[in-house]
């Protein structure tokens, strides 16, 4: 796709011919819609006044919902099971075998914690900066999969290994006295802890794995944007905070996000043009603020 898709929009009225008083009604629907979709250059205050918004909304939905201990760990117990059944059960191997190599899963403990959050903005601002265009369908894949994930708290909670009865896991935060997650220790009350159904750990870092990979121009940071996620997977069983079905979960949240992009603005995030016609989204009267 081309850089004159930002101006397929503005032909589309011209194209149409004249209005008649019974289409006009329709018409304004339509123009609004376009001017909603065109791809338009981001403002400063206003994306970090949005992200700040949203991750608050997002973390207090999370905490809101309901603590279902029981349920948590009886679905936790079926998950285990279907994992057994299919013979993909070996999480408790590769979190006993990473805890007793101490550097390394403090490491990991502090990659949880944070890289999560880091790599997300990073990205995020990355794209503000150099895919202007691309920018809003990006955010908007980003937040209908957050979304997405909200709904599968809900609907199913789920305890992480490292809290099931009986399951044998080892709380790597709480053995090594790490700050590695808000779900453990002193901090446990602040977090929901049966939310780990979908990951999105998973879910943000893949976002972030194949936006990289999609758009830098460097050959080897775009294998390193393919490895992130793959890191964070091995981090989230080693800690014992997911089992491997959770981020398949985070991988189906992921498509419905990207879907979502897709469908409101014609095109994936990376099939937009890079930048944005020079004025576009912005009113008269005001600077853009990039």
């Amino acid at each position: 796709m081309s850089d004159s898709t930002v101006t397929q929009w503005e032909g589309r009225e011209e194209a149409a011919g004249p209005r008649t008083d019974t289409g006009r009604a329709g018409s304004g629907v339509r123009g609004l819609l376009g001017r909603l979709r065109r791809p338009r250059r981001p403002r400063l205050r206003f994306e970090i006044l949005l992200i700040a918004v949203s991750y608050w909304l997002y973390s207090l939905i999370r905490n809101a919902v309901p603590e279902q201990r029981s349920e948590a760990l009886r679905n936790a117990d079926r998950i285990w099971r279907a994992e057994q059944a299919l013979g993909i059960d070996v999480e408790r191997s590769v979190n006993h075998a990473v805890n007793a190599v101490t550097w390394l899963i403090i490491g990991m403990n502090y990659y949880y914690a944070t890289l999560h959050f880091i790599m997300t903005l990073g990205v995020l601002v990355w794209l503000y900066r150099w895919h202007p265009g691309r920018y809003a369908a990006a955010r908007l894949a980003l937040f209908a999969t957050t979304g997405g994930a909200l709904a599968g708290y809900y609907l199913f909670p789920l305890a992480p290994p490292r809290l099931m009865r009986g399951g044998g896991f080892v709380d790597t935060v709480m053995v090594h006295h790490t700050w590695g997650s808000m779900a453990s220790g002193d901090l446990k009350h602040m977090s929901n802890q049966y939310a780990a159904m979908p990951s999105m750990h998973i879910g943000w870092s893949l976002w972030c794995g194949l936006t990289i990979f999609a758009l830098a121009s460097v050959p080897w940071v775009r294998v390193l944007g393919l490895l992130y996620p793959v890191a964070t997977l091995v981090v989230i069983v080693s800690t014992a905070n997911h089992f491997w079905l959770d981020a398949v979960g985070g991988v189906v949240c992921l498509s419905f996000g990207f879907a979502v992009a897709r469908l409101w603005y014609g095109a994936g995030p990376y099939g937009l043009p890079r930048g944005v016609r020079e004025g576009a989204g912005r009113r008269p009267g005001y600077a853009s603020s990039s």
